[in-house]
């Protein structure tokens, strides 16, 4: 690998020169075993450590086929579908790649004992397959997740839509988390010039589904001057969904669990901040009955934020948790969308609330092509910075991942797979420059 991180990292190589080197037999990367999907039978979710199932391993180059491009990676992250991988829930993911290589020739070499696991990237295209034209090699690029066939016209109107839609890196193989990448071409995008390798990498995934979300036409169509409640503001999903909602003019209202994590969403520039823990919101009593005196508390609570306002959208991902007070403090005619549900799928709300007062419970799940070609667009330009608390080494994503897991992290966790240090990649000085207090003042506040 060395040949490729020297041509990377010196600035001199051209595209011809990227062109002809040397692809490897074989690469490092972050592996699930197959065999041992078993290892946590009995364990409580929260007591599964990914540092057991995640292993950094050797593993063959895949074949490169039509329409694909093989990446060589400088940096990756964590996100929540790394964790959902290596605690095999809710299903391990080699059903996933079963299934898939189901489908052609072509996908069964997605179908092994092992899996490369991760679904953000940015590094430097190797190589290009048959009907590749918009991309080559030495073209510096950002990978968003989404994985399509677009055999089907119900994706071509949204790619989402699309009956053969996948994560990639987590319902495919070959993923991000790794020194070399199989992806699609028609996931890649530019890497944004003023970002280092590690800080492009971070906002991919989260950036992505949290713009689908809110700005979208397919989520909420946030609009200048809505509220908008954010669970979990200052993580890899809500610290992005806050800067949205101020650039577009928006009123976030950032739900965080500790004073540190208030203070990160103070320096994005939110000023409305609700600290769940220290307030101490309990909006069940129990297992199976939740408390609606709380619901109206938080309301209350909102409301002293607001000049007296109901929120217009609620930014949802906890899911079981908060899913029926996220219910309850929406406006008349506003509206819930949910990307996840990292405390429980299984939601309850009262239904009178939602039917009687004309809301809406909008699912959304990542982003199409377009929406994650805006979304890092909008990092292109600044307008939105990357969260990114701190970065591993590849070989210790075992680690990272289980940072994630036990809610330890800030914002986004980066991990270097190629690039020999962070801070590497930095192609634009003169535009970091000018937001370069906003990097720092994010990275700071993750740290």
């Amino acid at each position: 690998m060395h040949h490729i991180i020297d041509a990377v990292t010196s600035g001199d190589a051209t595209p011809e020169d990227l062109a002809a080197l040397r692809i490897p037999e074989s690469y490092r990367g972050i592996v699930l075993r197959k065999d041992e999907t078993d290892m946590f039978e009995g364990v409580d979710s929260r007591d599964k450590d990914p540092r057991k199932s995640l292993h950094h391993e050797e593993v063959p180059t895949p074949q490169l086929g039509p329409g694909e491009a093989l990446v060589a990676v400088m940096a990756s992250s964590v996100n929540y579908n790394t964790v959902w991988s290596s605690v095999f829930e809710p299903i391990p993911t080699f059903g996933f790649l079963e299934r898939y290589g189901r489908l052609s020739p072509l996908t069964k070499r997605h179908d092994l004992p092992r899996h490369v696991i991760g679904s953000d990237l940015a590094g430097v295209v190797l190589r290009t397959g048959p009907g590749v034209n918009a991309w080559k090699p030495g073209d510096e690029v950002v990978a968003h997740c989404l994985s399509v066939e677009l055999e089907s016209p119900d994706g071509h109107d949204d790619t989402m839509m699309d009956p053969e839609q996948r994560i990639w890196g987590f319902e495919t193989n070959f993923g991000g988390l790794a020194e070399i990448a199989l992806v699609k071409s028609n996931q890649l995008m530019p890497k944004p010039d003023h970002l280092s390798w590690e800080e492009a990498a971070s906002p991919g995934l989260v950036n992505s589904t949290a713009y689908r979300q809110l700005v979208s036409r397919n989520g909420a169509q946030m609009k200048q001057g809505d509220n908008v409640l954010i669970w979990g503001a200052s993580g890899g999903l809500g610290s992005y969904a806050t800067q949205l909602a101020l650039a577009g003019g928006a009123t976030p209202i950032c739900v965080v669990s500790s004073p540190q994590k208030a203070d990160i969403c103070r320096a994005m520039g939110a000023e409305a901040v609700i600290d769940r823990n220290a307030e101490d919101y309990r909006f069940w009593k129990d297992e199976h009955n939740q408390d609606p005196k709380e619901w109206k508390r938080f309301g209350k609570r909102i409301r002293e934020l607001t000049g007296g306002e109901d929120v217009d959208i609620v930014f949802e991902h906890p899911g079981r948790e908060t899913f029926g007070a996220s219910v309850y403090v929406t406006r008349k005619g506003g509206t819930i969308v949910t990307c996840a549900s990292t405390s429980g799928y299984n939601h309850e709300y009262d239904n009178r609330y939602l039917w009687m007062s004309l809301k809406r419970i909008i699912g959304s799940h990542f982003a199409n092509y377009r929406e994650a070609w805006e979304a890092n667009r909008l990092i292109a330009k600044g307008k939105i910075h990357p969260t990114l608390s701190k970065v591993y080494p590849l070989t210790e994503t075992g680690q990272a991942a289980y940072d994630v897991h036990a809610n330890l992290h800030q914002g986004k966790v980066g991990v270097l797979c190629l690039a020999p240090r962070g801070g590497m990649g930095v192609r634009d000085e003169e535009t970091r420059a000018r937001h370069i207090d906003a990097i720092n003042r994010f990275r700071t506040a993750g740290g």
